[in-house]
Formats: C-alpha cells, structure tokens, sequence
C-alpha cells in the first residue's frame, strides 16, 4: 500500500499537481534536480574539463586561433562549473550584480571578442590581443567574489605605476 502512494505521489509531482519539498538552495526537488553529490560530481568534472582546456591550450601557444578557441572554451567551463552548486538562474543574477556587472560585460564581451577574431577574422595580433583582455577580465571578474580584493588590487596598482616622487 505504501508503495502505491508513494507511486501516485511521484506522479502527481512529475504532473506538476504535488507538493515539492526544497532543498537547502531553495530550488524544488522535482524530478529533473540534482542531489549534492551529483552537483559535486559536476563542478568538479566542469572545472577539471576547463582547467585541462586552458592548460592544453598552451601547447598550441603559437597558433593564437586554435589557443584562442581553446582557452575561450576552457574559461567558459570553467566559470560555468559553478553553476552547478547555486543553479544557473542564481549564476546569472549574481554575475549581473551590480558590483561585478560592467566585469562581466567585458569578460563575456572579450570571450566573443576572441572567438570572432580567431574563427572569423583569422587575425593573429587581435586575437592575442583579445585573449589577453579575456585574462584580465577573468581575473578582475573573479577578484569581485573576494571582499575588498578589487579595491586592493586597484590600489596596489596605483602605488606601483605612481610616477610621483
């Protein structure tokens, strides 16, 4: 008996007409949602996939188009491997945070950017060029998830490239 309401339970939920509980995340435990350890399992093959990418585009340093697709690929895995842990609706309210919302615009932007340069123009300087924007948009895109880290870094900066003496 208990096996057939637990049956018309499952049903009821995949009709959409049951109760669905939430998780820790806020997200509904529906048939298409992933258990902790299935989230786990994903950021970690996402970020090891586009860490592998990344560094594999090395080997092909020279050849900017090929570096190009590859380190743009890797990036793109490598920022959406986080997706997993809060769900990709959250991933993008947070990156259209107004504190890292002009970052992510240029950091999506450059990714574009390096992928039109290199599959469609086929230009080895503004590839190279693009890819290095990207970088520095990564790395200023992730110093916006660090407290303060931005405001550090812009100071150092300063004090660094102050002329003054």
């Amino acid at each position: 008996m208990e096996r057939i309401k637990r049956f018309q339970q499952s049903l009821l939920i995949l009709a959409g007409e049951g109760e669905q509980e939430e998780d820790l995340l806020g997200e509904s435990s529906g048939s298409f949602s992933l258990s902790p350890l299935q989230r786990l399992y994903g950021f970690a093959l996402c970020l090891v996939a586009g860490f592998a990418f990344m560094l594999l585009s090395l080997i092909v340093f020279y050849r900017p188009i090929k570096f190009a697709v590859m380190f743009s690929f890797g990036n793109i895995l490598a920022v959406g491997s986080t997706a997993f842990f809060i769900g990709p609706v959250e991933q993008a309210r947070m990156m259209l945070d107004p504190v890292r919302v002009y970052a992510t615009i240029i950091y999506i932007g450059s990714v574009i950017l390096a992928l039109i340069c290199a599959l469609v123009v086929h230009n080895k300087v503004l590839t190279l060029i693009a890819i290095i924007v990207e970088i520095c948009a990564l790395i200023w895109y992730s110093l916006s998830y660090i407290p303060f880290a931005r405001r550090m870094v812009s100071e150092l900066l300063v004090s660094c490239c102050d002329t003054e003496i």
